[in-house]
């Protein structure tokens, strides 16, 4: 049995290109949110699965890094996390390629080496992280302010 889960459901409605579908989760967060073809592929109006992937992991990174960061004597003021999803064509298809992690940090007692050590170590360690560790790049770029 699970320690952790957590719901989401979509639905869509019609064929690939012309249908439209919502992505709703669990807690009510995220309510009904409209995606189709356009916010997917193109920069229509809504979300998209890269795009709530890029959010899941951009959130659960930089709490992993804050816990790094506390565990090891250094004070996370301010971390933030800039997830970028990318895709490429996969024949007849495509795939995510590289989740692309600029991170900013405001932390006291710690200098940039360090800062770039806890950050490539989170990288490792989230658990979103680990759910695409062998099949999509992670890069990470760590800015400490």
């Amino acid at each position: 049995m699970a320690d952790i889960a957590r719901k989401a459901n979509a639905q869509w409605m019609g064929d690939l290109k012309s249908g439209k579908g919502n992505i709703s989760t669990e807690s009510g967060t995220v309510k009904d949110a409209q995606y189709s073809f356009g916010t997917r592929f193109e920069n229509g109006v809504g979300t998209n699965p890269e795009e709530l992937l890029a959010a899941a992991h951009a959130g659960c990174f930089t709490m992993q890094l804050s816990a790094l960061l506390a565990a090891h004597g250094h004070d996370p003021q301010d971390v933030r996390t800039e997830a970028t999803c990318e895709m490429v064509k996969d024949g007849p298809g495509f795939k995510v390629s590289t989740m692309r992690l600029q991170v900013r940090g405001k932390v006291g007692n710690i200098d940039q080496a360090e800062f770039e050590k806890h950050v490539a170590q989170a990288a490792d360690m989230c658990p979103m992280s680990r759910v695409m560790k062998g099949n999509v790049e992670i890069v990470h770029e760590a800015v400490l302010e």
